[in-house]
């Protein structure tokens, strides 16, 4: 074995060199010496070789010892599990390094202070583990062996060397390798050691060039946190979420499809104790409230992401860090992400609660399965041998020792930690049912009690405190047939948009601003739009003006909160479905409604029947809503125009008469939102006798009509549709409402507008779908649970 094959510098690996230095080395080598030239910083270091790490073996003459202490091993069986895993590690941590090994070590981390000009105390750097069967497309070795940072000199140095060869025999590891059955001495152990970048002064993270939940790869996740990164792996923090639009991003557009802030409660900082050379510390109120990184970052790095991605030209899966000293950002890690990457999705897997009840815990959901069982809450890790097979596994936080019992549970909860946390990345490639980040789900949650762990309604997962009934429907996309009308989706959800835009579809029929006001922004606008006034006047109480401070928090100017959310809501749906056409509803809450947000009882009338009083295009041009109207206008010019979503169309909803849909296009020309310019269309809802009476003359003024069945009906058969009393009366197939909407796909046909319908009535009653097929609509919106079965019955007509 010659002496040279001990080290090798990241500019001459290259990633065929996987069975010398292992998939993290070879990695960072082929993008040190590929990607720094495209602009791509890498940190400078050297790999240990695997043939170090078997000479080691060999010198120390340990290996047979190891076989020995294998023999019986029951990975079902925690204590032989974790008894035989000791057993190693201490053979290796008590075994010496051969000298000349040594030597090379030492020579090479020598160069690399010298080059970073602390050549009298040694350079810090990271000490990575890198194993030679690592990241291949089926199996993730990520996690399973050890890092160690800020490490500075000799002697660290080559503690931390031994340390991560014993890890290759940490429990997680021996367990990962019996299930995808690798033999235990063929898989070798390389050591990166990588110039420290110095995140502890500013900030880390993880991102993924496909979204980790839906497989959606279109999108650019990143998250990110104060200091160095390992809280954001082993799930301590809940940290900032980003999602970047891939194709309008290499447009040149800055699309930041959504930012949330995390908690991000504490960050690791370097100590000056070598025996534990990094600490946690709390991070101040002030940072907390504030993103851990700039739009301009997050963009650099998505752009980093893209280029990565077509390097390696597949998925991946990244670290990144910041350096305080000289504000760069580095690409630390990427290795190919190993779950959504190789899923099948011609396969279309739905699962759905057909019970529902009050959730009792939420938090960020990983995945879209629903698992159900009885809970098991374990604080610590010498409890997890009572943890049996089927139950929910509720904790503060996984690390990788926990992966046996994780294999068990059919859910996790965890009360810390994002989506590219610890418990997310393994219950992702377990196929588990998870929800990180809930704060307190380890108190509420008590042991022994049924539950029901859903992650299938969007990215929020709920705890239900029993068991509750689900079905899993599977379709295979190939073999559906698609009708001539254009079958489109209705979407009220950002959160939904990306898994949804797996659904077959032509694009999105009516995309709903109200889930976004309702669930994201939480505020009346002309709350926001004078809110230092009210909050002088005293016109809100003091629990109020707190809420609106802490939803808001980070915003002096309170009204572009209101543009921002709407435009990132407005441009989730949008980017998910980009680039095919998404008609996004101006808001059409009524005024009971809108008095329900956090400040609308000081502007909304008390009505009587606010079903037909003051909604849609009558709020609009009035005085005294129009300039909230004008914060929708510019939250859409910011989706459409800035972000580069060109593909939405603006449809005004409840346009009583002509005269009002001249008054609301006028509103939205001062706004910069004309029609006809950069392809924007203005379509029109069809939901008033009077749109289809006077559709002739409405076609001039709008590109479209959509038929919204539902107020149609309400207004054709004089019915409160809110009404008990008379809801035997409403009904959609009546003949008068079939003859109107008849009559409005004639007229728009024969002025050549685009008319669709996007009301309930087709995806509850496919006979009513059958009937808007024959009438030769162009196009039918659907909720998406029902649009694989309407298009099927659709498809045979």
């Amino acid at each position: 074995m010659k002496k040279q094959a001990f080290v090798l510098w990241f500019k001459n690996i290259r990633i065929k060199d996987i069975p010398l230095v292992g998939g993290k080395n070879a990695s960072l080598g082929e993008m040190y010496s590929q990607l720094t030239k495209k602009g791509v910083n890498i940190p400078n270091g050297f790999a240990i070789t695997a043939q170090a790490y078997y000479y080691f073996l060999e010198k120390a003459g340990i290996k047979e010892q190891m076989r020995i202490i294998l023999q019986g091993l029951d990975i079902g069986n925690i204590d032989n599990l974790y008894y035989r895993g000791r057993k190693i590690r201490e053979l290796i941590l008590k075994a010496d390094l051969p000298k000349d090994l040594e030597k090379e070590i030492l020579k090479a981390y020598k160069k690399l202070s010298a080059l970073n000009k602390e050549a009298r105390r040694g350079t810090d750097v990271a000490v990575r583990s890198s194993a030679t069967a690592e990241d291949l497309p089926d199996a993730s070795f990520a996690g399973q062996q050890e890092t160690f940072l800020n490490i500075r000199g000799e002697e660290e140095l080559l503690k931390a060397c031994k340390a991560c060869f014993a890890s290759l025999f940490t429990n997680r590891a021996i367990v990962y390798r019996e299930q995808k059955k690798f033999d235990h001495f063929k898989i070798g152990l390389s050591i990166g050691v990588q110039k420290m970048v110095r995140s502890d002064l500013a900030s880390s993270g993880v991102m993924f060039s496909i979204d980790t939940e839906t497989g959606f790869r279109d999108a650019v996740l990143i998250n990110s946190i104060y200091g160095l990164g390992e809280n954001i792996v082993q799930g301590k923090v809940t940290p900032d979420e980003f999602y970047v639009h891939k194709p309008l991003l290499k447009k040149g557009y800055p699309t930041i499809l959504s930012r949330k802030v995390g908690s991000k409660e504490i960050k690791m900082v370097y100590t000056h104790n070598s025996k534990k050379p990094v600490k946690d510390i709390k991070v101040s109120e002030k940072d907390r409230q504030k993103f851990s990184i700039s739009d301009l970052e997050v963009l650099t790095l998505a752009n980093w992401a893209i280029k990565i991605e077509e390097h390696y030209q597949k998925p991946m899966d990244m670290e990144w860090a910041k350096d305080g000293r000289n504000n760069k950002l580095y690409i630390v890690q990427a290795r190919p992400e190993t779950v959504q990457s190789q899923k099948n999705f011609n396969i279309l897997e739905e699962y759905k609660l057909l019970e529902h009840g009050k959730p009792i815990v939420k938090g960020a959901s990983v995945g879209s399965k629903i698992g159900a069982g009885k809970i098991n809450v374990i604080k610590n890790i010498e409890d997890i041998k009572n943890f049996k097979k089927g139950e929910i596994l509720v904790t503060e936080m996984t690390d990788p020792d926990w992966v046996p019992i994780m294999k068990k549970a059919s859910a996790i909860v965890t009360d810390r930690g994002g989506r590219t946390c610890h418990a997310a990345i393994v219950s992702r490639e377990l196929g588990v049912p998870c929800i990180v980040g809930t704060g307190n789900g380890s108190e509420i949650l008590k042991t022994g009690k049924p539950a029901t762990v859903s992650c299938a309604e969007g990215e929020t997962g709920f705890v239900y405190p029993k068991i509750l009934k689900y079905k899993v429907s599977k379709h295979n996309l190939k073999k559906i047939k698609r009708p001539k009308t254009k079958i489109m989706i209705n979407i009220g959800s950002p959160e939904t948009a990306f898994a949804e835009s797996f659904i077959p579809n032509d694009g999105v029929g009516l995309a709903r601003e109200e889930f976004i006001i309702n669930n994201y922004i939480k505020i009346h606008p002309l709350a926001l739009l004078n809110f230092n006034k009210l909050k002088r006047e005293k016109r809100l109480t003091r629990a109020e003006i707190n809420k609106i401070e802490e939803i808001t928090v980070g915003y002096k100017n309170k009204a572009q909160f209101f543009i921002d959310k709407l435009a990132e809501g407005v441009a989730t749906i949008a980017g998910a479905f980009y680039p095919k056409d998404v008609i996004v509803r101006l808001s059409d809450f009524k005024s009971n409604e809108y008095a329900n947000l956090i400040g609308g009882e000081l502007f909304e009338p008390k009505e009587d029947n606010p079903m037909i009083g003051w909604r849609g295009a009558s709020r609009y041009y009035n005085p005294i809503y129009k300039p909230a109207f004008e914060l929708e206008c510019k939250a859409l010019f910011k989706a459409r125009q800035t972000m580069g979503l060109k593909n939405i169309k603006i449809m005004i909803p409840f346009c009583r008469t002509i005269e009002e849909g001249e008054k609301v296009l006028k509103i939205m020309k001062k706004n910069k939102l004309v029609r006809g310019k950069n392809r924007l269309k203005i379509y029109v809802m069809t939901e008033i006798p009077s749109n289809v009476i006077l559709l002739e003359e409405f076609a001039k003024i709008f590109d479209g009509f959509s038929i919204g069945s539902n107020d149609l009906t309400q207004l054709t058969l004089g019915v409160d549709r809110d009404s008990e009393l008379v809801s035997h009366v409403y009904n959609e197939r009546n003949l008068a409402v079939k003859t109107l909407i008849k009559l409005a796909i004639k007229k728009a046909k024969k002025h050549h507008r685009k008319i669709g319908i996007c009301g309930q009535a087709p995806s509850d009653f496919p006979d009513f779908a059958e009937f808007l097929l024959k009438n030769d609509i162009d196009s039918i919106s659907l909720n998406p649970d029902t649009v694989i079965k309407t298009t099927l019955k659709l498809s045979k007509i």
